[in-house]
């Protein structure tokens, strides 16, 4: 029997996938619940399980391509099952014939294919398409390099190390027969510079002069003849510059021979740059165009709906955080000890979480449908986290009932996931509030656009040592910047600068979270 299968809704608001790689071929045996494709929606990388026991029979849908959720992409013969069910139409009696046969080949093939399939997951190489497009740039093949991420998945690090250290790097041999030690560019550079000079002293040589002939002399008097003069005109050749080979009263004489030679030897130059330079420009790609979707688009949509549906507003501030740098200095060595790494990012959420629920229309949401503000009572933490296909914010729950070390053991967990592209859509889901760490990467301020359908997001800075006035007195302290982003809608200006103030005391005097 032949099943088809369609593509599945993997997720809420799905209504489409890029089928990013096929892990099965057509004729290989399958059992049920075994990854069969990998699926990128809009929002990320799952695998399609098939849904049966038994044999690839066609596969409808070619790597890259974009499938509608409920399209068939793939069918099988159901393992056990005749293939041919249609014969049995003309006779009550001759489907159980037909099916004893087909049942037993059916078996016997799917013996072989047993043993066919086993072989089938050495070749399968799992990778973002971030990473399989590297590759194909940097000319790796992505089937020889060992993954070093969660299940062998193999990272855009892996590429290019495969790229610098592989076979691949044979490709620098050239520039090292030229230069002591170099890249592409390098070489190039060296053969123009090697062009340059083997046309200059060709011309020298034509010309029956010494290499000084070709040098430029920079002097401030030259003498020669009025027709000298004028040949040096036409060759737009300074005359100062002309090497002398006769003298006049004591003075430098240039004569029409040095006045040609050293033309001749000019524009051989500059024929030999223009030459290295036009080589040097052939490798590089002047565009190179992606596909915008799956992903990337989602952002992209997301983005576009939050800037032109909220009216943004964004408030900056900073906030000495020397004591919250010591109570977690305090507290990261006890963490390790129970195996959680702990970042600024968990006493961050705590404190906006305290402060949450003194400003409630902060966290809230804007039913547009109704007219109504809905204020959250709960407390659904989302942080922002740069990976491979884009910004991802998977989000811990019930931040208000976690202790500090749950939350970053989960926070922790899920982050890396949205980095391996192995979260689920629902832990993606459900935020009421938005923290993205900007200065993980460098940098201060920023104008955080808002995760829509919440009110507000905060952008942290790089907590550093800066400047500040105590007393009368300038003294290094730690500070964070703090850049809040609100839709003016429902969040007035007071309202997130007061919010923020409350986030301040919170990571000023950290002490003040143990009340909460």
């Amino acid at each position: 029997m032949v099943r088809e299968f369609k593509l599945p809704d993997v997720g809420e608001g799905v209504s489409e996938g890029e089928i990013v790689q096929w892990l099965v071929d057509e004729g290989d045996a399958v059992e049920e619940d075994q990854p069969v494709a990998e699926v990128e929606t809009d929002k990320a990388i799952v695998e399609v399980p098939s849904p049966v026991d038994g044999t690839v029979r066609d596969i409808n849908a070619e790597e890259g391509e974009v499938v509608a959720v409920g399209s068939v992409i793939i069918t099988f013969n159901v393992e056990g099952e005749a293939e041919e069910p249609a014969e049995a139409s003309g006779d009550a009696n001759e489907p159980d014939e037909p099916a004893a046969d087909p049942a037993g080949d059916a078996g016997s093939e799917t013996a072989v294919d047993a043993d066919e399939a086993v072989e089938t997951p050495e070749g399968r190489v799992f990778a973002a398409p971030s990473a399989r497009r590297l590759a194909r740039e940097l000319g790796v093949d992505i089937a020889a390099v060992e993954g070093s991420g969660p299940s062998g998945r193999v990272t855009e690090g892996d590429v290019r190390a495969a790229a610098e250290g592989g076979d691949d790097v044979a490709e620098p041999e050239p520039a090292a027969t030229g230069t002591a030690a170099g890249g592409a560019d390098d070489s190039a550079a060296a053969e123009a510079d090697a062009g340059a000079e083997s046309a200059s002293a060709g011309t020298t040589g034509a010309a029956g002069g010494t290499a000084a002939s070709v040098g430029s002399a920079d002097r401030d008097r030259t003498l020669a003849a009025p027709a000298t003069r004028k040949l040096a005109e036409e060759e737009g050749v300074d005359l100062n510059a002309v090497p002398a080979t006769e003298e006049r009263d004591g003075q430098p004489f240039v004569t029409p021979e040095a006045v040609r030679e050293y033309a001749g030897a000019q524009q051989e130059a500059q024929r030999a740059d223009t030459e290295a330079l036009a080589r040097r420009e052939e490798p590089a790609e002047r565009e190179v165009r992606e596909p915008y979707r799956g992903v990337r688009k989602s952002i992209g949509d997301q983005m576009e709906k939050s800037k032109y549906t909220a009216p943004h507003i964004t408030h900056h501030d900073t906030v000495d955080v020397t004591e919250l740098v010591e109570t977690r200095e305090r507290l990261k060595g006890e963490a390790e000890d129970r195996g959680i790494r702990l970042t600024y990012m968990p006493l961050v959420m705590k404190a906006v979480t305290a402060a949450l629920k003194e400003f409630p229309v902060v966290n809230a949401s804007l039913d547009e449908e109704n007219e109504e503000v809905v204020k959250k009572q709960y407390y659904n933490i989302g942080v922002a986290t740069a990976t491979d296909a884009g910004l991802m914010v998977p989000v811990v729950d019930d931040v208000d009932r976690k202790g500090l070390l749950q939350i970053a053991s989960e926070m922790n967990e899920k982050v890396q996931k949205a980095r391996d592209r192995s979260i689920s859509i629902d832990e993606m889901q459900g935020g009421t509030f938005t923290i993205t760490n900007i200065g993980g990467i460098g940098g201060e301020y920023a104008t955080p656009i808002i995760n829509y359908p919440e009110v507000a997001i905060l952008a942290l800075g790089t907590i550093e040592q800066r400047p500040v006035v105590e007393d009368g007195e300038v003294v290094a302290r730690h500070t964070l910047p703090l850049s809040l982003s609100a839709d003016h809608r429902i969040v007035d200006g007071a309202d997130a600068a007061r919010f923020t103030n409350r986030v301040k005391e919170y990571l000023k005097q950290p002490e003040l979270l143990l009340l909460e």
